[in-house]
């Protein structure tokens, strides 16, 4: 098992008047190498808490999180960085590239910091852009390109250490349909090589492209469907049915 999340609860303290929130009340659930998850629930309902929790950029209150048999917990604060750039790739909304470096220096940029020398990370560049369609982009910078490409660029600074796990926050929440759909598509290719990705998302079309959905509402799993042989299109009108009944679930209580 590749992810192993073992009853994560999270509470937070609020600064004025000492009231306590509960992000997360109950979290279980593992990850097979190879596998692609897709996590939703309403705004509140903790995505946001459990994709920090993951990405080692908080802890939480109880409960435990093993990569690969390794305790996130156990790691110290001095490594923590060393082990997330290692081990973690990272895809964000607003794709998290920056207009001072060029594209391939932003690709780069994981790699200087663990101290890779400049051939070899132009080696494992080569193959990345290639693999992605960003080999004529790599001397221009983020301002000269396309959301699409933007997205791209930030793929292929996930994939160039190899990270055991991509954890994905709203990928496809800043493009426009055409570039949602190559991304899906790129997404599903990377997945179907061996890449194990973790997305949370609002997008019920992101969703139907993952192996696997899970649900939180309030804190807890509420419920998961599995793709097995189902088309996108099925998998869209399962995802949509299970949204529906979470949401007047909700408003009955």
């Amino acid at each position: 098992m590749l992810l192993e999340v073992t009853n994560l609860k999270k509470i937070y303290t609020t600064r004025f008047g000492g009231n306590q929130v509960q992000a997360l009340a109950n979290v279980s659930f593992s990850v097979e190498q190879g596998e692609y998850v897709a996590i939703m629930g309403e705004s509140g309902s903790g995505k946001t808490t459990l994709l920090n929790i993951l990405a080692s950029l908080d802890k939480p209150t109880s409960g435990d999180v093993l990569l690969d048999g390794v305790s996130l917990l156990s790691i110290s604060e001095k490594e923590i960085s060393a082990f997330r750039r290692d081990n973690l790739g990272f895809v964000f909304q607003d794709f998290n590239l920056l207009d001072t470096f060029s594209v391939r220096d932003n690709i780069f940029l994981p790699l200087v910091l663990a101290g890779y020398r400049y051939d070899e990370m132009e080696a494992r560049l080569s193959p990345v852009a290639q693999r992605l369609g960003i080999t004529e982009l790599l001397a221009k910078f983020p301002y000269e390109i396309s959301g699409g490409q933007k997205q791209r660029a930030a793929i292929a600074r996930a994939l160039i250490t190899n990270p055991k796990l991509i954890l994905a926050d709203e990928p496809t929440g800043a493009l426009d349909s055409r570039a949602t759909e190559s991304l899906l598509r790129l997404f599903g290719e990377i997945n179907g090589e061996g890449q194990t990705i973790l997305m949370v998302t609002h997008s019920t079309k992101a969703a139907s492209h993952a192996g696997r959905v899970l649900f939180l509402r309030d804190g807890e799993v509420f419920h998961q469907l599995y793709r097995g042989s189902v088309t996108s299109e099925e998998m869209f009108i399962r995802i949509s049915d299970t949204l529906t009944m979470i949401a007047a679930g909700s408003r009955n209580e």
